[in-house]
């Protein structure tokens, strides 16, 4: 097993641990700090899987962009989940 695979797995164990907490937190902030990590993660899978163009798309709008329209709907709304 090179580093490579090894990394992939890696990002894959953690792209599930963190769409999982995502999932089930009544925190809405933490459900988007969760969902924002599995973008980070994904955009670092399509990096090395040699898709540059798609990890820095995946990375400006998957973590960036939504992230910040979240967190300012989370701000007019509610913070918790009822």
């Amino acid at each position: 097993m090179n580093w490579v695979e090894i990394l992939t797995i890696g990002l894959s164990v953690l792209l599930i641990i963190a769409a999982v907490f995502a999932v089930v937190q009544k925190d809405l902030i933490l459900a988007v700090i969760g969902a924002s990590a599995v973008s980070v993660a994904l955009s670092a899978l399509y990096f090395i899987l040699q898709a540059p163009d798609v990890a820095l798309t995946e990375a400006a709008i998957g973590v960036a962009l939504t992230t910040i329209i979240f967190v300012i709907t989370i701000k007019k709304t509610k913070r918790y989940e009822e």
